[in-house]
């Protein structure tokens, strides 16, 4: 398994955790909300990619 990609969603998370307390602390609610969402889709864009790949290396397996 590739460990990189682990990293670095645990990087992106760890990020956006951090930005968002700032925005809060700064009242920008709404900011800190908008900037969760974007990295759960960040986050969701690489695991839409490692399914990909996933599906290509078992349709590769089974010859479909």
């Amino acid at each position: 398994m590739n460990i990189d990609i682990l990293f670095r969603i645990a990087g992106i998370g760890i990020l956006i955790s951090v930005l968002c307390i700032v925005l809060k602390q700064a009242q920008k609610q709404e900011q800190a909300e908008m900037l969760t969402l974007a990295g759960v889709v960040v986050v969701l864009i690489i695991v839409v990619q490692l399914m990909n790949q996933l599906f290509t290396v078992v349709r590769s397996v089974f010859n479909i």
